[in-house]
């Protein structure tokens, strides 16, 4: 794959209580075609942390791919406020989630997040919320 190429990164962290089982997804586009989808059971979380948890997955498959420029997009206005700046980062919990996914960030020429609706999520949406279900089949 072109290192020049710019994917555009759907992420979502969902969790069922907050804090409770958690799920993470996923999805890279390149030009609307589908590279990757994951779905993950993350364990108990908060949706917040299941949010960046998802972020940090994407970059580093990102990474593998060797790509060099990256348009996140989610719904967690929480978290792109905070990556954006517009936001401190004042919950302890969050604070090394945030540090890894600005860290992994910054090894992208480019990178860029982006608040989107949910309805404009809704396949990492899915993904995560499948996460929770994988998580919960493995416990009964």
């Amino acid at each position: 794959m072109a290192g020049n190429d710019a994917i555009t990164v759907y992420v979502d962290g969902a969790a069922k209580g907050n804090p409770g089982p958690a799920g993470i997804g996923v999805r890279l586009e390149l030009e609307g075609v589908v590279l990757c989808e994951q779905s993950e059971y993350i364990g108990n979380a908060t949706n917040n942390v299941a949010e960046y948890k998802a972020l940090i997955y994407a970059l580093e498959i990102a990474r593998r791919y060797r790509i060099t420029r990256v348009i996140a997009l989610s719904d967690s206005e929480l978290m792109v406020r905070q990556l954006n700046g517009e936001y401190k980062v004042k919950n302890e919990k969050l604070l090394p989630l945030y540090r890894s996914a600005r860290d992994l960030a910054g090894n992208f020429e480019e990178f860029r997040i982006r608040h989107v609706s949910r309805a404009e999520n809704k396949h990492a949406d899915r993904l995560a919320n499948q996460g929770i279900k994988i998580g919960m089949k493995r416990k009964s």
